[in-house]
């Protein structure tokens, strides 16, 4: 296994799947075998409640609630600290970020994924924070540092079509498009993510997590 990756999951508009992103995704590292560690910036603090939610039996996640809200007795530097032995850290972020919090959470980052939905409004959202990105913040763009991950996804629909052709005018990666399936919040509800669900209807999901995990891993 390479050294540690920082992954963040972002954007500025709520409700786009940020949580379930970064769930499924620490739940998918986890069940590899690889040490993984969840942050939750989201004051609502749905990362934290569905970690509370797995079983004992499931592979481990170390997580922390790291929104500022939560430094009480201690300081956020210690709360923040991670096991040694962290190979994956994924982030989950609250909306909203701007200027100088959303720099301060892109810091030391070695991959941003950025969930959006097939309707107008997060399209329009996400090419704005997107722009944000690029002009303000400055993050470099390669292929290898942004991804999209187009979520809730019913193909054949006009949503659909809309969301592809506003993604073919990025130079930006779609690394996964999760379908639209109540298999997710089967996983929610227990505290799973969407590989640890037993069925054969779950197959297709999985393979998305599994290519975005590459893409990922890629140095």
């Amino acid at each position: 296994m390479s050294a540690m990756k920082r992954i963040i999951v972002i954007n500025v508009k709520g409700g786009c799947g940020k949580t379930t992103v970064s769930t499924n995704l620490a739940s998918y590292y986890a069940t590899q075998g690889i040490n993984t560690a969840l942050f939750d910036y989201d004051p609502q603090g749905s990362s934290m409640r569905w970690l509370k939610l797995r079983a004992d039996e499931l592979a481990d996640i170390y997580g922390v609630i790291a929104h500022k809200n939560a430094a009480k007795a201690v300081t956020m530097s210690w709360q923040l600290r991670l096991p040694t032995e962290t190979k994956r850290l994924i982030i989950d972020t609250p909306p909203g970020l701007t200027g100088s919090d959303l720099r301060d959470q892109l810091k030391g980052v070695d991959k941003i994924l950025i969930p959006v939905l097939p309707s107008p409004l997060d399209i329009f959202a996400t090419a704005d924070f997107i722009r944000d990105l690029l002009l303000d913040i400055k993050v470099r763009v390669n292929k290898t540092s942004i991804g999209i991950v187009a979520n809730r996804v019913k193909r054949n629909t006009v949503a659909f079509q809309s969301l592809e052709r506003f993604l073919d005018t990025l130079n930006i990666p779609v690394v996964a498009r999760l379908r639209d399936t109540q298999n997710y919040l089967r996983a929610t509800e227990v505290g799973m993510g969407i590989h640890e669900l037993k069925g054969k209807n779950i197959y297709v999901d999985k393979t998305h997590w599994k290519d975005m995990a590459e893409w990922i891993d890629q140095d």
